[in-house]
């Protein structure tokens, strides 16, 4: 659903997008209310997790990743910084699943990095 927001019109908004991307696709019923929390997390607070990435990113810019890179990142990103029901541990091997699925090649190896960055600064080491 980012993606689809970052390829669309700039002037609807995630959750627009994202309403009528699951008017259309078939979410399990497991996952919709952690879906719909994610979203509103990432809408409401997108410039906040895109500013804790950029202070991670080494050498990157955030708008020069992929388009699905990035919207891993933010994923990855809300769920350290807004989910603390979360292990850290947890979000970074999802992150990193997606990636290897969906980027590229080294997109696996990157995102574990810039999410094992962001923890390592907003979760003290017991919070896992």
């Amino acid at each position: 659903m980012l993606y689809m927001w970052e390829q669309g019109s700039t002037d609807e908004s995630l959750l627009l997008v994202a309403r009528r991307a699951m008017a259309t696709r078939r979410v399990s019923d497991r996952y919709k209310d952690y879906l719909a929390t994610l979203l509103a997390i990432l809408s409401e607070s997108l410039p906040e997790i895109d500013a804790t990435l950029r202070r991670h990113l080494s050498n990157w810019r955030l708008e020069r990743l992929s388009a699905i890179d990035r919207g891993i990142l933010r994923i990855g990103a809300a769920e350290l910084l807004f989910r603390a029901d979360v292990p850290s541990a947890v979000a970074i091997h999802e992150a990193i699943q997606l990636a290897q699925r969906y980027g590229s090649s080294d997109s696996g190896r990157f995102v574990n990095g810039v999410l094992d960055a962001v923890a390592k600064h907003v979760r003290s080491p017991d919070e896992g």
